[in-house]
């Protein structure tokens, strides 16, 4: 089969390798559509330790079951699933109380096993023993599944943080996650959403694809005047950093109101130290949360807003065949595209 693999920073070499083996009490599936998370793009950008050499790369996907070990029931050969792919070892404190993606233990689809930048994958037994493994419904395109999980991730996040009426909601950045967390904002009942972002283009396209939101240059040096006149001198309920910079940490807590809550949602390169003002965070009694991946439950809802229309991600979409995963990161990296998907089944 064909297959991406990540031998590290810019070097993602479609290779040959053999179709997986079906894992004792897991699945081979085809891959039908895979989407490029902003973490593979980290990675190829900047390298990972969370990555060896030679692994296959890729998390957000849409598959369609195969080879079936006898051991699984309740699935079909020929189903389409989408898989959670952070799976928890449901022994830990954490796995008890419901949090699988803050295991102890976690293991990852694309980072500890072979990921979904491939034509076949296999499906760890531990997927589907945890509930990761999730049916799609018939009339929820390939291309809409392998986004899911994203959603689920902004899910996650914005379960912390109250989101409700009355609320001013400003998200830095206008990726694919950016633009999902304005839409989920909205769909909580914010009464106002705002993007900040230095890209005039993706202030563009955010405009266009959210309705509703108000975006500004956060490389703008009136840029906290702005968000105040548009706010109209009430300041931001929620602040959300959607995009991998620290100062958005610094910035965020600062336009923060009292009482507020923010989420740390982009990831850092590097140590991550020294951007928050602590005292800012007492005197304001804000609260502050951080958040990685998501669980099965917050991936069953993620689709659950997809197949009932009240979530458009298809929008947000270009295609590419995987051989051409080296120009889907040249256009994410030029910002030509919002979310890159590969169709991996040829």
């Amino acid at each position: 089969m064909k297959a991406c693999i990540y031998h590290g920073i810019e070097q993602l070499a479609v290779e040959e390798r053999e179709r997986p083996v079906l894992p004792q009490g897991g699945a081979v599936a085809k891959i039908l559509r895979a989407s490029v998370c902003g973490t593979d793009l980290r990675a190829y950008r900047s390298g990972s330790d969370k990555i060896e050499d030679g692994r296959i790369i890729g998390h957000e996907a849409c598959y369609l079951l195969e080879d079936i070990s006898p051991e699984i029931k309740g699935y079909e050969k020929g189903e389409r699933v989408i898989v959670a792919p952070a799976v928890g070892c449901g022994e830990c404190r954490q796995c008890k109380k419901g949090k699988t993606n803050m295991c102890d233990t976690l293991k990852t689809i694309g980072f500890e096993w072979d990921g979904t930048f491939a034509q076949y994958c296999a499906i760890p037994a531990q997927a589907f023993r945890m509930g990761n493994v999730i049916r799609v419904p018939e009339h929820v395109s390939d291309v809409q599944a392998c986004l899911a999980e994203p959603v689920a991730c902004a899910i996650n996040a914005q379960s912390y943080l109250t989101i409700g009426k009355g609320d001013a909601v400003l998200v830095f950045g206008a990726g694919y996650l950016g633009c999902i967390h304005a839409e989920l904002a909205f769909l909580s009942g914010a009464k106002q959403v705002i993007i900040a972002e230095i890209s005039a283009k993706r202030r563009q396209q955010a405009q266009k694809d959210v309705k509703g939101v108000v975006t500004v240059d956060s490389s703008a040096p009136d840029f906290k005047e702005q968000i105040g006149k548009v706010t109209n001198g009430s300041g931001v309920d929620v602040v959300i950093t959607a995009c991998p910079a620290g100062i958005t940490h610094k910035t965020g807590l600062e336009l923060l109101n009292k009482l507020g809550r923010m989420s740390l949602f982009g990831g850092l390169a590097g140590d991550g130290h020294g951007f928050l003002d602590s005292n800012l965070i007492h005197y304001k009694e804000a609260a502050v949360y951080g958040v990685h991946a998501s669980s099965a439950e917050h991936n069953k809802q993620a689709l659950d807003l997809i197949a009932t229309g009240k979530l458009d991600v298809t929008k947000y979409a270009q295609e590419y065949p995987m051989e051409h995963i080296g120009q889907a990161m040249k256009d994410l990296i030029a910002e030509d595209v919002v979310k890159a998907v590969l169709s991996c089944e040829r």
